[in-house]
């Protein structure tokens, strides 16, 4: 049997340097890479992580949607904080986008991202329905 495979680019620079893709759908499995809100001036929303992470849900989204699914379809969510204090802000835009659907979630602190400007970044998986 065989399943297939389908890589969704984001455009990044970082996708061909790195070798990753912003999400790869395998079957029903959608799988959104770590993301985070950079961008060519620096972060979207700046030294903000609430905003930094609203920018982050809107790419996550727009990923998911792209490879046919949505934000209810996202079954579990990993959260990277370089800061933990940024918890409570960083919840709240979570919440805003996952509050009625609760997907597994798991918020971790960690020293630092691959851009120091970078407070938070936040990966996806999605079970979503055949086309």
């Amino acid at each position: 049997m065989t399943v297939e495979r389908k890589q969704f680019p984001s455009g990044s620079k970082f996708e061909s340097v790195v070798g990753f893709s912003r999400a790869v759908r395998v079957g029903e499995w959608l799988l959104v890479s770590g993301t985070t809100a950079s961008g060519p001036e620096g972060p979207v929303g700046g030294d903000d992580a609430g905003k930094q992470a609203a920018e982050v849900l809107s790419r996550i989204t727009a990923a998911v949607n792209e490879a046919g699914g949505d934000t209810s379809d996202i079954v579990r969510t990993r959260v990277y904080l370089t800061s933990m204090s940024d918890f409570d802000s960083v919840a709240r835009e979570h919440s805003a986008v996952f509050g009625d659907i609760r997907p597994a979630t798991t918020f971790v602190g960690v020293s630092e991202l691959a851009n120091p400007a970078l407070l938070v970044e936040i990966e996806a998986d999605a079970l979503v329905s055949a086309d």
